[in-house]
């Protein structure tokens, strides 16, 4: 559903002996190293190395305490074939563009993951004969660059597509077997009820060939969003899929699911501020997902004028900010802290507390559904929920769904 990012920027049981036994090893690819925790890979946002005026990732380490960056995005070649390139254009086995961003971050102690497909562009799993020839493919990359993490972004059109959907599901789950430790994420389109006809078509095709990555996010913009609530809404919802679909719990889907947000305004005009970051990454801290990313880094500045005429940009995100505002929730996300600086232009607002006697509102009721916003009292204090929940306590945690108002 990622619409900028193509104007602005250029059988299900494989035999694994078909793309051979390559394993990642540390140190033994062009600029390898040793792997971050994968909670860093889990936190890193989209950038663009090549495309969209890429801005300093060095810069963006210093400043933020960022150390993992999810770069995009690897196609098979615009001409046809099955290679990987960069937008299409740029094949991987001769870069040094590609590879001289990867080791400026390796040098400051960072480290990268790949991402594969996105909006647009020709994919190597329309392109590729089979899961095996298209895992090969894949395998250049990681090997090429001595990778610890890819993303397979499996969007329109290639989700619409059967086969690709299978050659890439199943290119997945041999580099995940062939590559030991590979973390692996599988992004996809987000919708108000999680993710629409196609992105469960997709999990079907992974339950089919028994793979299960580290997590199937989704991207809850471009699909009629408004700020945060929405977004764990549609959240909650795609957890409900991934248990009905997996057979999962309730915690074992969070501890697969990730949430991949559009910094700023979004390609169809929604808006998603640094306070709407802010929700979003409680919730997904909260239900312990497993993974908090954006599009993208090159967004993540603030254009000029800031609103940058009512219109959508590849290269600032057209709210007021400082400079890379939204990476810290990333930051954030990881288990880090962000060094101090410049405080954001819009935090997120402090509710006003109720006065100690003020009369309490309904009591909170463990069957009913709260959305952000609705009140409810408990243990003789007023509590705001922050994102939907049900049947979660209203407690004094900080990264709990609910803001105590104070005493009633």
């Amino acid at each position: 559903m990622r619409r900028l990012r193509a104007c602005l920027g250029a059988a299900a049981a494989v035999s694994l002996a078909a793309v051979g036994t390559t394993a990642l090893v540390a140190g033994s690819a062009s600029g390898a190293t040793t792997a971050l925790g994968n909670r860093w890979y889990a936190a890193a946002p989209y950038l663009m190395p090549t495309d969209n005026d890429p801005p300093d990732a060095g810069a963006i380490m210093d400043a933020t305490g960022l150390k993992a960056f999810q770069l995009a995005f690897v196609l098979a070649p615009n001409g046809g074939g099955c290679s990987p390139t960069w937008g299409g254009t740029s094949p991987v086995s001769s870069d040094t563009a590609v590879q001289s961003v990867i080791n400026t971050i390796r040098a400051k102690g960072g480290d990268v993951s790949v991402s594969i497909g996105g909006y647009g562009g020709t994919k190597l799993g329309q392109a590729c004969s089979d899961p095996a020839a298209t895992a090969a493919a894949y395998q250049q990359v990681i090997t090429k660059y001595g990778l610890h993490a890819i993303d397979f972004d499996l969007e329109e059109p290639e989700y619409e597509n059967t086969a690709a959907v299978h050659n890439e599901i199943g290119a997945a789950k041999i580099l995940q077997q062939n590559n030991p430790g590979l973390y692996v994420s599988v992004t996809t389109a987000g919708t108000a009820d999680g993710t629409g006809w196609f992105g469960k078509q997709m999990l079907l095709e992974a339950k089919s060939q028994g793979f299960t990555p580290n997590n199937f996010s989704i991207m809850p913009f471009d699909g009629g969003f408004n700020g945060a609530a929405s977004q764990t809404s549609a959240l909650a919802n795609f957890n409900t899929i991934l248990r009905s679909t997996f057979g999962w719990d309730q915690a074992t889907a969070y501890a697969h699911e990730g949430f991949s947000g559009m910094n700023g305004r979004s390609d169809t005009g929604e808006y998603f501020s640094q306070a709407d970051f802010q929700t979003v990454l409680d919730f997904a801290t909260s239900h312990t997902m497993d993974r908090f990313t954006f599009w993208s880094l090159n967004r993540d500045r603030q254009c000029s004028p800031a609103d940058n005429g009512g219109r959508t940009s590849g290269t600032c995100s057209s709210v007021a900010q400082n400079s890379w505002d939204f990476a810290k929730y990333s930051v954030k996300f990881a288990g880090a802290t962000p060094p101090t600086g410049t405080p954001t232009p819009t935090p997120t607002p402090t509710p006003t507390p109720t006065p100690p006697g003020g009369g309490c509102k309904a009591a909170w009721n463990a069957a009913t559904v709260y959305t952000a916003g609705n009140e409810a009292s408990y243990n003789h204090h007023n509590w705001k929920a922050k994102w939907w929940t049900q049947n979660e306590a209203p407690t004094g945690a900080d990264w709990g769904p609910w803001q105590d108002e104070g005493a009633c």
